[in-house]
């Protein structure tokens, strides 16, 4: 696994926490992408990286489709 180059953005509060639970998961980024695609949800490697990375902004129902996909409620997703 790849570590982190740049330290998180500050575009959205959540992409590093989708990060961790996909990667305690054992989720590869390139298959969770192919199943958020297969969901009819438009995002692409990069952009999706940069979702994680935190350096682009994410919609609401990016967050619902993400949310579920990773088999948690959305609230998981936000650090208290």
């Amino acid at each position: 696994m790849k570590t982190r180059r740049k330290p998180l953005g500050t575009l959205n509060a959540i992409g590093g926490r989708i990060a961790e639970i996909r990667i305690s998961k054992r989720i590869k980024q390139k298959d969770f992408i192919a199943r958020l695609q297969a969901k009819d949800m438009d995002i692409n490697p990069s952009s999706y990286s940069k979702l994680e990375g935190q350096t682009r902004k994410i919609s609401d129902l990016e967050i619902i489709v993400i949310a579920k996909m990773l088999g948690v409620a959305v609230q998981d997703l936000f650090r208290e």
